[in-house]
């Protein structure tokens, strides 16, 4: 007997009914306001997929009898934007149409992600932006509440400030560069190309800042600002602002919309609102999309189709919904936002959690947590506990007491993980380990400590003797030894080099000391260890210093964190 393939999983009656008792409540709720059913293939030629824009990577791909590439469909829009493009008219506009459909993507493995899920969206085709993000919005909203989830939030963003920040400064390197890094949730790097550019620093500010600003409709006085200091004339926050109004009249909304300017979405489809759901106390989104009205440039025989999608994760919904502990009731009274407002609320009372490292970062993140006001000392001396307190002393007692942190004590390299996973809401460590990881948290600051340099080095007496060079010119393989697989991988890549990596887990050296390897990639602070090992630097990777990085779901439901955030940031920059 055998279990399923990994990231796919058998799903028993019980839990089988949940799930339709979850999307059958969806589904009516979607049909009750106009949205009519479409199906798409699971398989589809992967040139007129991409067509429409680039999507998430799909771990399956093959050929068919006729020679033609073929992939499982990582997600459901494009498949529909390819069926609304080859298959119907401008006459046929307005288009309500919604879906209830598994996808395929690429996961990182033993990283405790998911390669199938079943999407219950919707799309939204030729109805005005505005007109048609508030009903995407409001549709979202009274699913949220028809299916009582606990404590939903909406959160908002859009790609048009940035972009239009990205255009005005005249520099297309940058502006490649910047959109990855926001892609990548990576402000660090972020601020790196940015202050590297010949820039007004206006515009630098403003690029570094903009992503980063949060919060309710004052978000949307901070962007405009942003973009008039750097000189860019442009009403992009005006549909934001028309969503917020629309959302302020209708009762069931309830003040459970917020604003967050790092929410720009991995594909690069959306021109406009980008927008996630969340659950209280969830650090992934029960449902995400957004607008993406050029895709339909040059077809349906009409000019500049608008067009907005949504689509929910069944397995997200169903684990919130699990968590609220009831099962789903089709056609119950929908939770109101003062309920959902309440729970959210509960959910804020527990303790803000950080994975904190041990090991070579510890006195640097003890001292960054007592200079952001919080008493570190169970931290200092945390015997054989896991989780410590740091209580709050800078704000003992006033309103923006954060109360007693409770410190996670981990390996660096484990605290991407203990955040991404929802483990903690932040956490701090080395810039390879959040590399190695390759997770999805919001990296937000450089904390300037623990500094190392990722270097390659092999014996000096096999650097006189050239025998790596010789090996590589007799066999095209270069064998190198490393704790840091992803990162010495991605450098060889970078360089053309034909590298075999062999991977340790400690006493790296020994790999070319012993003949295993011919070379080694591993940090270095002082080189001591290289010195005494009579190794030799051959090359330099990159350098390396503790970062702050946090939960993308918690920092943007849950304001404590961008205070604990704002805290720890100030003090580096002290």
């Amino acid at each position: 007997m055998t279990a399923a393939p990994w990231g796919f999983r058998d799903i028993l009656p019980d839990q089988a009914q949940a799930r339709e008792d979850i999307a059958q409540a969806v589904r009516e709720h979607l049909k009750g306001s106009g949205y009519r059913p479409i199906e798409t293939p699971l398989l589809e030629d992967q040139a007129g997929l991409y067509a429409g824009g680039r999507a998430a990577d799909t771990p399956f791909r093959l050929f068919d009898d006729d020679g033609r590439f073929l992939v499982v469909r990582p997600d459901n829009t494009l498949p529909i934007v390819r069926i609304v493009r080859a298959r119907m008219a401008a006459g046929d506009l307005p288009l309500r149409l919604r879906y209830e459909a598994p996808v395929v993507r690429a996961a990182a493995r033993d990283a405790g992600a998911t390669r199938q899920f079943t999407q219950l969206g919707f799309e939204l085709i030729g109805v005005s932006a505005q007109q048609g993000d508030a009903e995407a919005v409001r549709l979202v909203a009274g699913a949220l509440a028809k299916l009582g989830v606990p404590g939903w939030r909406i959160v908002c963003g859009s790609v048009r400030p940035f972009r239009a920040l990205l255009e005005a400064c005249g520099d297309a390197e940058l502006a490649e560069r910047a959109l990855a890094d926001v892609h990548a949730n990576d402000f660090v790097d972020l601020d790196a190309h940015a202050a590297a550019a010949d820039l007004p620093e206006s515009m630098r500010r403003a690029i570094c800042a903009l992503p980063r600003v949060a919060g309710g409709v004052e978000a949307l006085d901070r962007v405009d600002a942003l973009l008039e200091e750097a000189g860019v004339d442009d009403s992009a926050t005006a549909e934001l602002r028309a969503l917020h109004a629309d959302a302020c009249s209708d009762p069931a909304m309830g003040g459970a919309l917020s604003f967050d300017f790092s929410l720009m979405g991995s594909f690069d489809y959306y021109t406009g609102l980008v927008f996630k759901a969340y659950a209280a106390g969830a650090s992934d989104p029960v449902g995400s999309g957004g607008r993406y009205d050029r895709v339909f440039d040059g077809a349906l025989g009409a000019r500049g189709v608008p067009a907005a999608g949504f689509a929910f994760s069944l397995e997200r919904l169903e684990r919130a919904l699990g968590e609220a502990g009831g099962p789903v009731s089709v056609g119950a009274e929908p939770a109101s936002a003062a309920a959902a407002a309440a729970s959210a609320s509960a959910s804020a009372r527990r303790p803000l959690r950080i994975a904190v490292p041990k090991g070579s970062l510890k006195e640097g993140t003890v001292r960054a947590l007592e200079g952001a006001g919080f008493d570190a000392s169970a931290f200092v001396d945390a015997g054989r506990h896991l989780i410590v307190g740091a209580p709050d002393r800078a704000a003992a007692g006033t309103a923006g007491d954060l109360g007693t942190l409770e410190l996670v004590i981990v390996r660096a390299q484990d605290a991407p993980a203990f955040v991404a996973c929802g483990g903690a809401d932040c956490g701090i460590c080395g810039r390879d380990s959040l590399i190695e990881a390759g997770l999805d948290v919001l990296q937000l600051a450089d904390l300037g400590f623990g500094g190392c340099r990722f270097i390659e080095a092999e014996p000096a007496a096999s650097v006189r003797a050239q025998r790596a060079e010789r090996s590589y010119a007799r066999t095209g393989v270069l064998r190198v030894a490393t704790k840091y697989p992803r990162i010495a991988r991605a450098w060889y890549e970078r360089r053309g080099v034909n590298a075999e990596i062999v991977s340790l887990h400690g006493n790296i050296e020994l790999g070319p000391i012993v003949g295993m390897a011919d070379r080694i990639v591993d940090i270095t602070a002082t080189g001591t260890t290289l010195r005494e090992n009579d190794l030799v630097v051959t090359g330099e990777l990159m350098e390396c210093t503790a970062r702050l990085f946090v939960n993308p779901g918690r920092a943007r439901t849950d304001a404590r964190v961008r205070e604990l955030v704002r805290r720890l940031i100030a003090t580096g920059e002290e």
